[in-house]
């Protein structure tokens, strides 16, 4: 059976394209990190993984148990980590049952980049360049640590 791959937008045909994109990438995704742990390369490698935003539970199209799409949603996101200094086996935040709003640990995006920094041995208050004479940073005047995902 072919399937129709639009990319990884998926508005239709959600069982069938997610199914296929997993099969795409989780094998993928498992071997890279196995291969880096066993190699004593995990702790050194920061690995990242994500969409450029998250989804909603409401339908687009025609809703069947067969065929329906998810909308985009640019409130709650999901992502992973692994290695380069990640809490490992944790899972982190929690949406609604709508995964409309996030109801447990949120990260924002300043958060996440001073997580990150923090990860590859840079301090994010440090890390500024000046621009039509001010001094800017990734974080902006924000950004925090976020411990819980650090490991100790």
């Amino acid at each position: 059976m072919q399937l129709f791959h639009r990319g990884w937008d998926q508005h239709r045909d959600l069982p069938q394209q997610l199914a296929g994109q997993c099969r795409d990438t989780d094998q993928a995704s498992a071997a890279l990190i196995i291969d880096l742990k066993r190699r004593g390369l995990l702790d050194d490698t920061l690995v990242i993984w994500g969409g450029e935003f998250g989804r909603t539970v409401y339908c687009q199209e025609k809703l069947t148990p067969e065929s329906y799409g998810r909308d985009h949603h640019p409130r709650c996101f999901s992502l992973w980590l692994a290695g380069g200094g990640i809490r490992p086996g944790i899972t982190w935040g929690r949406t609604d049952d709508y995964s409309y709003n996030i109801v447990e640990n949120p990260v924002s995006v300043h958060d996440l980049h001073a997580t990150l920094l923090h990860c590859l041995g840079l301090n994010h208050e440090q890390l500024t360049y000046r621009h039509e004479g001010r001094f800017y940073r990734l974080t902006d005047v924000q950004g925090e640590v976020v411990s819980g995902l650090v490991d100790a």
